[in-house]
């Protein structure tokens, strides 16, 4: 049976990191599943899912932590199992601005998870216009379920643009 761990790094974006991150992998005889790389201005964070035997996930979790340390970077592990790779074939860019208010994202999540979507990208701010004024400017990729069509998703968005004041976009990724 194969095990699986869930494996985050955050530090100082340096050559050579990931390298040394995936050699330390693959001498454990664990595979990379999936990951995910960001960089933040001088800094980085990499997400990434190992799969292997029991004692090869074993090792990890507890060789992965001293490899963070020697490479100046904080850590985090987790075990999970289950995990599937994503098929990011049914992408949509989602985009939207208005009048801010409390609720506003949670509320897109929540008409997002209903309908199977999974956000993959977020970016989020505020602007302030006046002092009695903020206005919030949203952008996001999204993951949608292969049978969700954009004509079912679309029209949901816009009533829910519209009831929040917002103006806004979806447009199906090709």
């Amino acid at each position: 049976m194969k095990h699986q761990l869930i494996v985050t790094f955050l530090g100082a974006d340096k050559a050579g990191i990931l390298g040394e991150i995936a050699s330390l992998a693959c001498s454990l005889n664990c595979n990379i599943l999936d990951s995910r790389l960001a960089h933040y201005g001088q800094d980085f964070s990499f997400n990434m899912i190992l799969e292997g035997s029991l004692p090869a996930i074993t090792k990890a979790e507890l060789n992965l932590p001293s490899l963070a340390h020697k490479l100046d970077l904080l850590c985090m592990v987790k075990r999970t199992k289950h995990h599937t790779k994503q098929h990011l074939v049914h992408l949509a860019d989602v985009e939207f601005n208005g009048c801010d208010a409390v609720g506003i994202i949670k509320d897109m999540a929540t008409l997002f998870t209903h309908h199977g979507i999974h956000i993959n990208a977020f970016r989020q701010k505020t602007v302030e216009v006046t002092p009695e004024e903020v206005r919030v400017e949203c952008k996001m990729v999204v993951s949608m379920p292969q049978e969700l069509s954009i004509e079912t998703i679309e029209p949901l968005y816009n009533d829910f643009i519209e009831q929040h004041n917002l103006q806004g976009s979806f447009k199906e990724k090709h």
